[in-house]
C-alpha cells in the first residue's frame, strides 16, 4: 500500500546510489568508547564525514560517493597505502578505496592504550623525511599516508594498528588472553627477540609483540594488524611490499651477478681459445720432429 508521507525516502539502487532528504545533518563525533580489555580492537567514533546509509562522502575524494561493500580481494587503500581486503568503502566509477577504518578514522584519538599520555590528531599525509620513511612505532612499517600522530613527541602509528589494544582475543589464532609487550623490550636498538611469532614463525626486530598470559605464544603486532585489516579473514598471506632500498639492492645484486657472468664467460672463452692454440702449435711441433 502507498504511504501518503509526502517527505521523499532513501531509495537504493544495485550501485548504491541514495537519495537525500533535506533534514539530514552531518553525524556528531561522540567520544571515544571504553572498550574491554579483552576487545580484538578498539572501536572510534565516526569522523564528520556525510554518511547516507551504504554510502558516504570522503574528504579525500569529493567528487564521486564512496559505497561500503565487503569484497574477499586484495586492495590497497588510497589512504594509508597498505593492504587490505573484505570490509572497505569503494569508489563505483574510479576504483578508489579505502580501509573502513581509514574512511572513518575520527580527528584525533584522547588516551589510546598505545601513548596516553598525549592526544593523538589524524594526518592524511606522512611526514617528509628525506629519502628515509617515517616508521609506525608499534609495527615499525614506513607510514606512507594517513597516521595517528602525536604533537608532543614523534609517536605515530597507522590506523590500523591504531584498532589494536594492550590486550586482545582472536580465538581464531590463539585460545588464551593476549597482552602487549613493553615497549622497552622489543623496540630496543640491535637486539636478537628470542621469540618465534605463532603466525609468521619468524624472528622480528622493531615491532611490537603479544604474548600469551597462560602459554609461551608470542604474536608480532604486525601480524596481529592482519586480522583487523581483513586479510587473515580471506587467507591471504605473505603479502607485504617490498621497501624501495630493498628493491634497488636486488636490482643492484642482480646487474653486479650479471657482469660477473659475463666476464667469467669471456673469460672462459679466451682460455678456451689459448689451449686450442697452445694444442695446434704443440701439433705442428711434434709433425716437424718426425
Amino acid at each position: 500500500m502507498m504511504s501518503n508521507n509526502n517527505n521523499p525516502t532513501l531509495r537504493k539502487t544495485r550501485t548504491f546510489l541514495l537519495k537525500k532528504s533535506n533534514s539530514m545533518q552531518l553525524p556528531t563525533v561522540q567520544p571515544m568508547e571504553v572498550v574491554p580489555k579483552r576487545s580484538a580492537s578498539l572501536r572510534f567514533p565516526t569522523s564528520p564525514q556525510l554518511v547516507l546509509g551504504e554510502e558516504m562522502l570522503h574528504f579525500s575524494h569529493p567528487q564521486h560517493p564512496l559505497s561500503h561493500v565487503n569484497l574477499p580481494d586484495l586492495f590497497t587503500c588510497a589512504g594509508c597505502k597498505e593492504y587490505g581486503a573484505g570490509k572497505r568503502f569503494t569508489c563505483q566509477q574510479c576504483d578508489y578505496q579505502l580501509h573502513d577504518f581509514c574512511a572513518l578514522a575520527p580527528p584525533a584519538l584522547k588516551s589510546h592504550p598505545f601513548h596516553c599520555q598525549h592526544q593523538l590528531v589524524f594526518y592524511s599525509k606522512p611526514v617528509k623525511g628525506g629519502i628515509a620513511q617515517s616508521k609506525c612505532d608499534v609495527c615499525n612499517k614506513p607510514i606512507k599516508g594517513y597516521a595517528f600522530r602525536c604533537g608532543a613527541c614523534s609517536f605515530q602509528m597507522h590506523p590500523c594498528c591504531a584498532m589494536l589494544s594492550s590486550e586482545i582475543s582472536l580465538l581464531y589464532v590463539h585460545p588464551h588472553t593476549l597482552r602487549l609487550l613493553p615497549a622497552s623490550t622489543t623496540l630496543s636498538s640491535g637486539s636478537d627477540p628470542s621469540f618465534v611469532c605463532g603466525e609468521c614463525r619468524r624472528k622480528r626486530s622493531g615491532t611490537r609483540v603479544y604474548h600469551c598470559t597462560v602459554c609461551d605464544y608470542h604474536l608480532h603486532a604486525v601480524c596481529a594488524k592482519n586480522m583487523i585489516n581483513g586479510l587473515h579473514e580471506n587467507g591471504i598471506k605473505n603479502r607485504e611490499k617490498p621497501s624501495m632500498l630493498g628493491t634497488a639492492a636486488r636490482l643492484a645484486s642482480q646487474v653486479v651477478i650479471e657482469f660477473i657472468g659475463g666476464l667469467m664467460e669471456g673469460l672462459g672463452e679466451g682460455v678456451a681459445e689459448v689451449f686450442v692454440q697452445n694444442v695446434t702449435r704443440s701439433g705442428r711441433g711434434n709433425g716437424r720432429g718426425r
